[in-house]
């Protein structure tokens, strides 16, 4: 068995070698490129393999081969800070086995690029530094690739005639497409889109001018409903939580928007969103009193949990 730190050294070094910036040139990142490759202590680079898998596959990893204990908060750190800036050079891909896989799955997994994985078997070689050359004077052509084929899987969505966002795959973000083009046309006909989330990391939409025009600042989307649209004929924001895996519009989570929007000049409706009815029963329970419900699988149906009228704002002093 080889040194340790000889790999952890040598993987440093590759990233630089690879001109990733400084904020990945660490042991951390190093740690995760030596388990992309499954690049054991006892292993020669020649023997780099190519496994798919997730962050705290990584992180157990580390620990099991190279005695590096990661705390389990520090997945974000890893996931954000290495993984995301590794797939952005193109050095390991995201979900190659299934790139309609939602952001947020737990089932994520990476591998180590193909091109990257041939070149780094040549490390400690003397054919290393011609590889090298030659993959980086290629590399900006495989991450403009990459990047097509991602955004190739992106969902459209119409948020109005010509106009059109994309979205990160997966069941939530169908299910925000079919709020915007199947329950707004239906029940705040002629609204506009103010805010449409997203479980990636951009993309989405926020017209933060519009919302401040309403009195409402917002510094960060941590907060925000799923869907918020301003229905003007009716001068109503549409405040619309889109339910596949997490809860509705529960007794919390409306009065943490009943916060985040107190300034509002417009009359705040409240909107939980389904993708079907049977989803909807696990949570019967906790939808919260004088809020909607909306089924997709029964687009033309609202539900109005109780109060004395059908999808409208109430005052403060009513609720």
């Amino acid at each position: 068995m080889n040194d340790p730190s000889d790999y952890i050294e040598a993987a440093q070094q590759i990233i630089v070698a690879l001109g990733l910036p400084r904020a990945q040139q660490n042991e951390r990142s190093a740690l995760c490129l030596l388990a992309l490759l499954n690049l054991t202590p006892s292993k020669a680079w020649a023997d780099a393999a190519s496994p798919l898998v997730g962050i705290t596959p990584i992180m157990d990893w580390a620990r099991e081969h190279y005695g590096k204990d990661y705390a389990p908060n520090t997945r974000e750190t890893v996931r954000r800070q290495t993984m995301h800036p590794f797939c952005a050079a193109g050095l390991a891909l995201y979900n190659p086995d299934d790139s309609t896989r939602p952001v947020n799955s737990p089932k994520a997994v990476y591998q180590i690029e193909p091109a990257a994985l041939a070149l780094l078997r040549t490390f400690g070689t003397k054919r290393w530094h011609r590889s090298l050359a030659s993959y980086l004077s290629e590399r900006e052509t495989l991450i403009a690739r990459y990047a097509k084929e991602r955004k190739q899987n992106r969902i459209p969505v119409e948020i109005a005639p010509g106009q059109q966002i994309t979205l990160s795959p997966g069941e939530h973000s169908e299910l925000i497409r079919t709020i915007i083009e199947n329950f707004a046309p239906r029940f705040a006909p002629g609204s506009v889109l103010v805010y449409a989330g997203d479980t990636g990391d951009k993309w989405g939409y926020f017209d933060a001018t519009l919302l401040a025009r309403l009195g409402v600042a917002v510094d960060s989307h941590g907060k925000m409903p799923d869907v918020v649209l301003h229905y003007t004929a009716k001068n109503w924001l549409l405040l619309v939580e889109s339910v596949t895996s997490h809860g509705p519009v529960d007794g919390k989570r409306h009065a943490e928007l009943a916060k985040l929007f107190a300034g509002s000049t417009a009359g705040l409706v409240y909107v939980t969103a389904f993708p079907n009815r049977a989803i909807m029963g696990r949570y019967l329970g906790a939808i919260a009193w004088e809020t909607e419900v909306w089924v997709a699988d029964a687009p033309s149906h609202l539900i109005h949990f109780n109060g004395v009228r059908f999808l409208g704002p109430y005052s403060a002093e009513s609720t």
